[in-house]
């Protein structure tokens, strides 16, 4: 049976281990897969992962039960992403920024790319356009709180999500080109 997921909190806030373990294996795949879309290798995923969760640990007594509890634990992942991001000094700012205040909009994508070819492409973006696409496309965060939490300006969080957006773009039809000579030849 199941532990249900208030009783598991309750454990990890009087600092139960059985509890902390609990919710690890619960929730550590699908946050494992939040660091994977920041970070540039596995490693570097796990890392962030066993950092995340001891930060949960160390501040789970502050949760109240207001909202969603993954959602919270999700915030304090990211926000460990992007710590150790800045610690190893790699959000570096472009110089040029789009003073123009476009709307971006995602490229249509085929429907029969599959999930882990887009993700793929995903990360092999240049890290800081992978970033801020992450936080814009996937986390839902607006270019005010993603400036915020980079220490960019907002329009270089644009320029950010529209050079990710383009080399995406270009990645699904290098894709979609070699899909298509591979069916020419098979076909004739």
């Amino acid at each position: 049976m199941a532990d249900k997921l208030e009783s598991i909190i309750e454990g990890c806030k009087r600092g139960d281990k059985k509890s902390q373990e609990r919710l690890y294996r619960r929730l550590s795949g699908q946050l494992f897969a939040i660091c994977l879309r920041y970070a540039d290798n596995y490693e570097e995923a796990r890392d962030y992962l066993q950092e995340g969760f001891i930060n949960v640990f160390n501040s789970i007594k502050q949760y109240e039960g207001k909202g969603s509890f993954e959602g919270w634990m999700k915030k304090i992942i990211i926000n460990t992403v992007l710590q150790g991001i800045r610690k190893k000094r790699f959000m570096i700012p472009l110089v040029h920024d789009y003073q123009d205040n476009y709307e971006f909009h995602l490229p249509h994508m085929p429907t029969d790319l599959s999930e882990s070819d887009l993700l793929g492409m995903i990360q092999e973006l240049p890290r800081n356009y992978r970033i801020v696409f992450n936080l814009y496309a996937i986390e839902g965060y607006k270019h005010n709180e993603i400036s915020q939490m980079l220490n960019i300006t907002e329009n270089t969080s644009k320029s950010h999500l529209f050079r990710a957006r383009t080399k995406l773009q270009e990645k699904v039809n290098h894709h979609y080109s070699k899909v298509k000579r591979v069916y020419k030849s098979s076909v004739f």
